[in-house]
């Protein structure tokens, strides 16, 4: 799952920096239409695919959470197993909801700051809409990247954590002159 999982935040996380290219390379937004839509569809396409990316830990967190479940109850394991999957699983999920709402007010932000919207957005403490905008585009990239990061190790903490249970009911199964 960790190979999964780092290969489609690296698309992620690239999908995030070319909607930011592609903003910055935004002139003059009320002549060039064009260049302004396709920031804004790739930006769209990145935050969609982020909220993917994290919506998939947290299936796989539920899906191995319910698995370790199911085999501490049939095995009569301990319940340190499952105590200690839903500490990762949970100690993830704060994070993806503030990369939820960092995305999201990123792209209002973003919506604020077009000359043509009728918002009329002006910006605050002396920057500009689109000053903001980037601003903020910047810091949701980044805190993205870092939250990926702590995903990756609570993958890889879960996985060893799979593999413990299995080891342990292998044992289990042999000592009972199961199949394993």
């Amino acid at each position: 799952m960790s190979r999964i999982f780092s290969s489609l935040s690296v698309v992620s996380t690239v999908l995030l920096i070319a909607a930011l290219v592609l903003g910055l390379n935004i002139e003059d937004a009320k002549t060039n239409r064009d260049a302004v839509s396709d920031h804004m569809l790739t930006a769209l396409a990145a935050l969609v695919f982020a909220l993917l990316v994290h919506a998939i830990l947290l299936t796989y967190f539920m899906g191995t959470g319910r698995w370790l479940e199911e085999t501490s109850k049939a095995y009569k394991l301990s319940p340190a197993y499952c105590e200690r999957s839903a500490k990762l699983k949970y100690s993830t999920l704060p994070l993806m909801v503030v990369i939820l709402v960092l995305l999201i007010i990123t792209g209002g932000l973003g919506a604020a700051a077009d000359p043509l919207s009728h918002v009329r957005f002006r910006g605050w403490f002396g920057l500009s809409a689109a000053d903001i905008h980037f601003l903020t585009a910047c810091l949701t990239i980044g805190a993205n990247l870092l939250v990926n990061l702590v995903e990756y190790f609570a993958i890889q903490q879960n996985g060893h954590l799979v593999k413990e249970v299995l080891g342990e009911v292998q044992r289990i199964r042999e000592e009972h002159g199961l199949p394993v």
